[in-house]
């Protein structure tokens, strides 16, 4: 018989994700705080008004939210679920948070008999909707194979990578290296278009050797065709690093390519830019060449 859900967070990756599982065959329950709640009721869902309400309802209860503090506070707060879940419930947060936050939130969920997996994903908005997302998993062994239907039903990739918080380590990771990869990628179209060299043509002729990368194929089209619709927003990527490098600090690891890009962003979120998509990253080499990359 399949578990009972319950999401929290129906913003662009929540909604596309609860829409999978229903049609995933899986009862659900969301928290009706917005219009896309009254959509996914249409869809089959059901509603609940409080996370307390909610948690009563279901055996998992998921969570899709912006950053660590709503975390907290859905769970943990006034009406949160904390005070509707029962013994043997399980909490997985979806949310890239920071991974001591999810240790602590789980240690306080625990004395309660309450479970908990922390499970980012990777892949934007596109792969939400078609439920191919990556998806990073920190928490007890059996607690993931007892979930790990659920999450399939979301994604391509279901990967367990250690104990609660590895998640949004392994997380914290990815977002390291996209950040920089799309850096990189600037870096090259902005001197290729510089001294005349077409970016489309370094692009197909880089693409297929050590230099080719997802982030690559992904991003450098969007670019060259001046499409910097959010995927993935700026201040999104702003957040993650943020949480990126707390923990580096916090565990006494020096990441200086992480802060340089970070920094590489703030300025775009000061030039209005926050909620342009991560591939915007291009324009704040553009602006100081003083080109622009174009097919």
């Amino acid at each position: 018989m399949k578990m009972k859900v319950g999401f929290i967070g129906l913003g662009i990756m929540g909604k596309p994700m609860s829409k999978n599982l229903l049609k995933a065959g899986y009862e659900l329950v969301v928290l009706d705080t917005s219009k896309n709640g009254s959509e996914l009721a249409t869809a089959g869902a059901k509603t609940a008004s409080t996370a307390k309400a909610l948690a009563e309802q279901v055996d998992v209860i998921i969570t899709m939210l912006p950053n660590s503090p709503q975390v907290n506070e859905v769970v943990l707060g006034p009406n949160g679920v904390i005070e509707g879940a029962k013994s043997g419930t399980i909490v997985i947060d979806m949310s890239s948070i920071a991974p001591l936050t999810s240790q602590e939130i789980a240690r306080k969920l625990a004395e309660k008999g309450i479970e908990m997996l922390d499970a980012p994903v990777s892949g934007g908005e596109p792969k939400a909707i078609e439920g191919t997302l990556s998806v990073m998993v920190g928490g007890k062994k059996e607690v993931f194979e007892q979930c790990y239907d659920v999450l399939k039903a979301m994604a391509a990739s279901v990967i367990r990578t250690g104990d609660i918080g590895a998640g949004n380590v392994t997380k914290l990771a990815n977002q390291i290296v996209v950040a920089i990869n799309i850096a990189a990628m600037s870096e090259a179209f902005v001197l290729a278009s510089k001294v005349g060299v077409q970016p489309e043509l370094v692009y197909q002729a880089i693409r297929g050797g050590l230099a080719g990368s997802t982030v690559l194929d992904a991003k450098a089209p969007l670019v060259m065709d001046r499409n910097f619709d959010p995927g993935f927003r700026i201040n999104l990527h702003i957040k993650d690093l943020s949480n990126v490098l707390e923990t580096s600090h916090e565990v006494g690891v020096p990441l200086p390519l992480t802060a340089a890009v970070m920094e590489m962003m703030q300025a775009l979120k000061v030039d209005g830019m926050g909620d342009c998509d991560h591939s915007s990253l291009i324009r704040y080499y553009e602006k100081m060449a003083k080109v622009e990359v174009n097919r």
